[in-house]
């Protein structure tokens, strides 16, 4: 009971570096449309509109899958609301529906059936997420040697010790 014990503190403490260490991921799922979802009764251009999308991002569709679909096409399918030869067809039936947008480009989405020309319609231009913000410049006469012992070894160190010291508690 007590090695069972010891192999889930360990367990966490493991995960508790890995938290600590791992940088933020900040990856968002966008409901195209909004409330709405993919609908004839939405501008996709106002909707995307002021929303900066991301390589590493994802667009969920929320439609109805008897009457709609999702193609992607390239710029002047998109401008012509031509469905004949999608680059890629993203319904699988279920009405919800996720795209990654996993390259950095302008997406066309256009929903064929002829919804297209009532406005079906939405370009996603995708870019690389901005670097993460600088830190802010170490005072002079602080040692720089104590803002890394700081963030890098005493919060670890914390948690650790932490775990550790429950582990013990848990013993008695």
């Amino acid at each position: 009971m007590a090695g069972l014990r010891r192999g889930i503190v360990f367990a966490a403490v493991a995960l508790m570096f890995a938290a600590v260490m791992l940088p933020e991921v900040a990856a968002v799922r966008y409901l195209v449309g909004g409330n709405m979802g993919w609908s004839s009764n939405v501008n996709y251009t106002t909707w995307a509109q002021g929303k900066h999308f991301y390589n590493g991002d994802w667009l969920f569709f929320v439609y109805d899958r008897n009457q709609m679909n999702i193609l992607e096409v390239n710029k002047t399918d998109f401008e012509n609301c031509i469905s004949d030869h999608p680059l890629h067809n993203w319904t699988r039936g279920a009405g919800r529906d996720v795209v990654p947008l996993n390259i950095t480009k302008t997406y066309y989405f256009i929903s064929g059936k002829g919804f297209c020309f009532g406005g079906m319609k939405v370009a996603i231009h995708v870019e690389n997420p901005p670097p993460p913000p600088t830190s802010s410049p170490i005072r002079s006469d602080s040692p720089r040697w104590l803002s890394t012992f700081r963030s890098q070894i005493f919060v670890p160190t914390l948690f650790a010790v932490a775990a550790v010291w429950d582990s013990f508690l848990l013993l008695l």
